[in-house]
């Protein structure tokens, strides 16, 4: 029934109406209701105010009427109302973890007309404290504290001594809801499963996003603090938003974990109360422990001066209990285990594992964990199984030395398991035949099948193998020899395994033969990677073949068209030479070329180039770009004009060639050398004793553009000048710049004096290049008398 409802029927023609029964109890309810409401909020004001009547008394030495009176006063003197006052006064005499977050957050979230950070959590505090059930805290905290934070809902869980969670109260949360989430089993992942296990506070900013289900709103933000007292977790107080939650100051984390502190004092009378009755008594535990085959210690918190966990006291040793150094029980018993056993203390070791059992009740157990202790200042290194657990205010540690022959025999096993080995033994008198489990699993039987007598076994081999079985049966059993042999094992499932087995006799002193012992071994997997390897070797075998008659072919079309040496010619007063060194390996014979040749305009072609790559296709390749460039220089083109044909070539008509080179054309008449190149290096001019490098112009490499434009360039010659055309075979180095590497070359060229082929021949003599390419150089020089005005 709607508030409108009830106007309706409380007035009817403009005159009270008769209310029903049921509609004037609801209004009784709801207005007590109310009332209670009030009444808290007042209650909680009430007793902050008499907390802070109660510090002036101690400070003023006054009565309680006269304190009271004296806290309006300073209230309206300082023009604040009486209940700030009084958390400020309790502020400063508590000077507590509440008092520290009142600090921090008083100016971040003070807003007019409404209560300060200070009364909120004060008065939260005070609520908390007068209130007899952790359902009434819930409800202060959400109240006071949380709500003007934006906060709709807060939980607060009862951690379990099995690490479950228990919903002991809520606020702002619907009974039907808080009694699905009643309670939460091990295991379960929720944001106050998380603060348990990490002993933090966890803050999530959308939880749908998270992917943790939990108690409330499913999208909103959520913060999960651990509350704790003495070293254990009693539980976890939970705040739900129920929007998005931005990043929060340090301040509000403070706040928070100030009302977990003070959400314990009533949580563990709670669970006090509530477990009293189920809670194992030590005595029990004592005697559960003795009844144990294995060493066990009951362990006791022991806490500092502040009330925080500071070790743990060994309240009772069980009578299988053996110390690793040797002490008596005794010694132990009533001792601290820091103190007794300190290497427990390190980083990952015991201490931290039992302290974490304690907070957070969650069962530790470890098949093998390594345990350290001092024995006269020696470290004692054992492995073993441990098993944690808390039983209300206590911890029961148990832990098993790991007994050598069980170690010994999980790894014989593991061995088996990865080599695929079984062992067997057959007994020659009465014939029983014991197998290992890897055995029936490789022989494809079911583990409680009959095993295989050694006798029966050719019956199970390949017919091809059959003889060789026989023949190690013979040598192992009427010659009682040690015997192996290989075979192929027919499954009952039809699966053909390639096995190797491998047997010795065991005869008494007398020479009667007691029994057989051996192994199998699956070696079907190193059959046929063997099988793969000859195949793969065989196919290496044909390549290497087919790549050798590749080189040589490569190598004899090299040597075909560009010969090692040739000697030097001249034409119209200029003396040509040129010379090829080949790389030493046959397998990177490369595409390098060079030319020079006389036009039918008597005009002189020089050029040198260099493909990428190695083998037939780049020697082919280099056969290619030659002849093509001869062809296009009886066109009577410039240098560039026939570098830009011959990127067509090189793009269009040939199979992925790149290439670099310089063209040149000498004309006798005028002394002039018009020259263009392609991504290759300039060439070098020799004059008067002076080396130097030709200025580089614009020229990129042919074959990597469809077109391509290529600057050129103008050298006037002069009588007994050089020019060196080259390759970089010629100078590179892969452990030098190639800038370093032309510098030597421009030294070298400048300090000879001899004649053009001694030039060359001494420029390849005393190259150091290192990068097992081919080199091609051609070397160009006016001759002596020969001048321009004399063409």
């Amino acid at each position: 029934m709607t508030e409108s409802d009830i106007s309706d029927s409380v007035i009817q023609d403009g005159r009270p109406a008769e209310q029903p029964t049921v509609t004037r109890l609801a209004a009784t309810v709801e207005r007590l209701s109310k009332e209670v409401q009030r009444a808290h909020a007042t209650a909680d004001g009430r007793a902050l105010i008499e907390m802070a009547k109660g510090v002036l008394i101690e400070r003023l030495r006054c009565g309680p009427a006269q304190a009271a009176r004296q806290l309006d006063t300073l209230a309206e003197q300082a023009g604040v109302t009486t209940l700030e006052l009084a958390a400020d006064l309790v502020n400063q005499a508590a000077q507590d973890k509440v008092s520290a977050a009142v600090g921090q957050f008083l100016l971040s979230t003070a807003t007019a007309g409404e209560p300060t950070a200070a009364v909120r959590l004060r008065t939260a505090e005070s609520g908390l404290l007068a209130a007899g059930d952790t359902q009434r805290v819930a409800e202060s905290v959400l109240e006071h504290a949380v709500a003007p934070l934006g906060a709709a809902a807060v939980a607060i869980w009862a951690a379990g001594t099995d690490a479950s969670l228990t919903l002991v109260a809520f606020a702002g949360i619907s009974p039907h809801e808080a009694q699905r989430w009643r309670y939460v089993p091990p295991g379960l992942a929720t944001p106050a499963r998380q603060a348990l296990v990490n002993r933090a506070a966890q803050w999530i900013e959308n939880l749908s996003e998270a992917g943790l289900p939990s108690i409330g709103h499913r999208g909103g933000g959520r913060a999960a603090i651990p509350v704790g007292a003495g070293g254990k977790l009693l539980g976890v107080l939970e705040v739900c938003w129920p929007q998005p939650l931005e990043a929060q100051p340090p301040q509000v984390h403070r706040q928070l974990e100030a009302l977990a502190e003070l959400c314990a004092h009533t949580l563990e009378s709670d669970l006090a109360a509530v477990h009293a009755s189920d809670r194992p008594d030590i005595a029990d535990l004592v005697r559960l422990s003795d009844g144990l085959f294995d060493p066990a210690l009951v362990l006791l918190p022991h806490l500092d001066d502040d009330g925080a966990l500071a070790d743990f006291r060994v309240h009772h040793v069980n009578t299988c209990f053996v110390d690793p150094a040797g002490r008596a029980r005794g010694l132990i018993r009533g001792k601290l285990l820091l103190e007794s056993y300190p290497m427990s203390a390190s980083e990952g070791q015991l201490f931290e594992r039992i302290e974490h059992v304690f907070a957070t009740g969650e069962t530790y157990r470890a098949e093998r964990m390594t345990l350290t202790e001092l024995v006269d200042q020696v470290p004692l290194t054992v492995s073993a199984a441990l098993s944690i657990s808390r039983h209300g205010d206590a911890v029961l540690m148990v832990w098993r030395v790991e007994d050598e022959a069980a170690r010994l025999a999980a790894l014989l096993q593991h061995a088996q398991r990865l080599g695929r080995v079984g062992g067997f033994e057959e007994n020659a008198a009465t014939g029983e035949i014991t197998w290992s489990d890897q055995l029936f699993a490789l022989h494809g039987l079911a583990p409680t099948a009959d095993p295989i007598p050694l006798a029966q076994l050719p019956g199970h081999v390949d017919d091809a193998d059959t003889e060789a079985v026989r023949r190690f049966l013979r040598t192992l059993l009427r010659y009682r020899r040690p015997a192996s042999a290989a075979f192929r094992l027919i499954r009952p499932d039809g699966v053909i395994r390639h096995i190797r087995i491998i047997a010795e006799p065991v005869a008494d002193a007398a020479g009667h033969l007691l029994a057989i012992r051996g192994a199998y071994q699956d070696i079907s997997s190193q059959h046929w990677t063997e099988i793969a390897l000859s195949a793969t070797r065989d196919r290496l075998t044909h390549t290497e073949e087919h790549a050798a008659e590749q080189s040589r072919l490569a190598r004899q079309l090299q040597q075909a068209i560009m010969p090692e040496a040739q000697p030097s010619t001249e034409a119209f007063g200029l003396r040509i030479a040129v010379r090829y060194q080949p790389t030493e390996q046959d397998h990177l014979v490369g595409g390098d070329w060079y030319d020079a040749i006389v036009l039918p305009s008597k005009k002189i072609l020089v050029s040198v180039g260099d493909i990428t790559g190695h083998g037939i296709a780049a020697a082919t390749g280099m056969v290619v770009l030659r002849n093509a460039l001869r062809g296009l220089a009886a066109t009577g083109a410039g240098p560039g004009q026939m570098l830009t044909w011959l990127n067509l070539v090189a793009h269009h008509l040939t199979d992925n060639i790149f290439a670099t080179a310089v063209c040149g054309l000498y004309d006798p008449q005028t002394q002039v050398l018009r020259w263009a190149r392609a991504g290759h290096l300039p060439p070098v001019l020799i004059r008067a004793g002076r080396a130097s490098s030709l200025p580089t112009i614009k020229g990129m490499i042919l074959g990597a553009v469809a077109e391509a434009a290529y600057e050129e360039a103008e050298l006037q010659l002069e009588p007994d000048d050089t020019l060196l055309l080259y390759t970089d075979g010629l100078i590179e180095r892969r452990d030098r710049y190639l800038d370093d590497c032309v510098e030597r070359l421009l030294a070298i060229s400048a300090e000879f004096t001899g004649t053009l082929d001694d030039r060359l021949d001494h420029l390849l003599d005393g190259s150091d290049a290192n990068t097992d390419d081919d080199t091609c150089v051609v070397g160009i020089q006016v001759s002596h008398g020969t001048a321009h005005d004399s063409a």
